[in-house]
């Protein structure tokens, strides 16, 4: 079935490599991003483009009420190209902001268009210290300290936002480290990496498929469990777009 899809941060590192996948299987997408700049890149992935800050609720408003979607994609974040770790700390003050205030822009524009499913990115290295593998019901480390907490604070904003916003359907998908094209690394890394391919395509998954919930996605790792996003949305870690 196709839908009309709004898709926030479609110039990042998933964004660039759903889009396509959208596309190509029918959906009408209209793509957002900050930059003017990035408008004929989304053009000839196939979505039509809309430039707006997501700090800006009335802009955002106005996109996504236009862009009458049955489905919001949540896919922005705010991070340095190559995650320099000189900038880190600051860029992950910049994107708990973004997890937290931008994420209830997008919500409420999102109700307001009337769009019954919001599939929003998170992560799935926020857990709080316990056995692993982790599975979606363990607590995340809202004890933490320093910028760890700053991080999952953010993401426990965005989560909650996803997932306790009725009308909405929200499914949060945490995903594990992310490495291929437009991520800074092309080989695995971190405790539960995911091609950014493989991520893009769950995103896609649960356009149509999986009840409301969390979802981690990665690949088999010791650290957090994938039985219930491979159970649920028929997902598998090795789907990569054609070269």
């Amino acid at each position: 079935m196709s839908h009309r899809i709004l898709l926030a941060g479609a110039t990042g590192a998933i964004g660039r490599r759903l889009t396509p996948l959208l596309v190509a299987s029918g959906h009408h997408v209209v793509g957002t991003t900050r930059s003017a700049g990035k408008a004929d890149e989304l053009r000839g992935l196939g979505a039509e483009p809309a430039i707006v800050d997501v700090f800006d609720a009335d802009a955002l408003m106005q996109v996504v009420i236009a862009a009458k979607p049955a489905i919001v994609i949540h896919q922005l974040t705010d991070l340095p190209r190559g995650l320099d770790p000189a900038r880190m700390d600051e860029a992950i003050r910049r994107n708990a902001r973004l997890r937290n205030d931008g994420t209830r822009n997008l919500v409420q524009a999102a109700i307001a268009a009337g769009a019954r499913r919001l599939i929003a990115q998170s992560i799935a290295w926020a857990y709080a210290p316990g056995p692993e593998p982790h599975a979606e019901s363990d607590p995340l480390d809202t004890d933490a300290e320093g910028i760890r907490k700053v991080s999952v604070g953010g993401i426990a904003a965005l989560e909650r936002l996803a997932l306790e916003s009725p009308p909405l359907e929200g499914i949060v998908l945490r995903y594990g480290q992310l490495y291929g094209p437009g991520t800074g690394t092309d080989a695995p890394t971190g405790a539960s990496p995911v091609h950014v391919d493989a991520a893009a395509w769950a995103a896609l998954l649960a356009v149509d498929r999986g009840a409301a919930g969390i979802y981690n996605v990665a690949e088999p790792n010791a650290c957090a469990s994938t039985d219930k996003v491979r159970a649920a949305l028929g997902w598998q870690p090795d789907f990569r777009l054609p070269a």
